[in-house]
């Protein structure tokens, strides 16, 4: 897992732009012109990573065929489906304000609340799914379902804690869900996730009501038309392009299984 980490932060942007501009600098006086074309490919996707309406048109891609839930919809849920299924989001890891405690990630905060509105208006049961990737000690699943009890007082169900991928997310719910009779749920995820994690799902075997939050393909607000360089999109680019990455690579890996 580490190997796994460290190959693909470095693959990844920013990291591969980073190594761009280091071989850019080495090459300088051996190689001038490619040289100046590595410099110039890193700083432009720096540039490009950093603008907010680059994430606007990323996500708009991803998010194209999703549609938010609305309101009306919410208590004809039970209807369609018989759990609630929350995809895991990463962790804060050791918060001072929580006692050293992990925590939730934001955005899986996020999918928390949304999960937790539907459950109770719709009257399902939740689930909550997500491992340790890096041995820590309680599985995100775990955390989530804390959350959900003490913060939005939405208590879980079920718990699917081994998870490390979103493959791995479908596999072991569908499999745990098997055993309880269940084959229709609605799952919670972000919007520019919500493709390949339906796809996961359905191969599976399961039926599956989109729920998506989290929607990043929207006008930004920002002056100049999100043309200026921000810190934020950086991060928000960086996961678009993982998820464009990851609805090719699934297909390819996970196809046949």
């Amino acid at each position: 897992m580490t190997i796994r980490y460290i190959l693909k932060q470095l693959l990844m942007p920013p990291g591969c732009l980073l190594l761009l501009l280091l071989l850019g600098w080495c090459l300088r006086k051996r190689a001038p012109w490619l040289s100046a074309l590595c410099l110039l490919l890193g700083f432009g996707g720096l540039w490009a990573l950093s603008l907010p309406v680059a994430v606007e048109w990323g996500a708009q891609l991803l998010e194209r065929d999703e549609q938010p839930l609305a309101e009306a919809e919410w208590q004809s849920l039970a209807q369609r489906a018989e759990v609630i299924v929350v995809l895991g989001a990463g962790r804060t890891q050791d918060d001072p304000a929580w006692g050293g405690v992990d925590q939730p990630s934001p955005v899986a905060i996020e999918r928390l609340r949304y999960a937790a509105r539907l459950a109770r208006a719709s009257g399902l049961p939740l689930l909550t799914s997500g491992g340790a990737p890096y041995g820590r000690p309680l599985s995100e699943a775990e955390l989530m379902a804390d959350s959900l009890a003490r913060d939005f007082a939405a208590p879980v169900r079920w718990q699917e804690p081994a998870s490390r991928t979103t493959w791995e997310n479908a596999l072991f719910t569908a499999k745990l869900l098997r055993e309880q009779g269940v084959e229709r749920v609605v799952l919670v995820t972000q919007a520019w996730h919500m493709r390949r994690a339906r796809w996961c799902f359905e191969q599976q075997g399961l039926q599956v009501t989109s729920a998506p939050s989290g929607f990043l393909g929207v006008p930004s607000g920002r002056p100049v038309g999100g043309w200026l360089p921000e810190g934020s999109p950086v991060w928000q680019n960086a996961i678009l392009l993982n998820e464009a990455i990851g609805l090719l690579a699934y297909p390819l890996f996970y196809g046949g299984k």
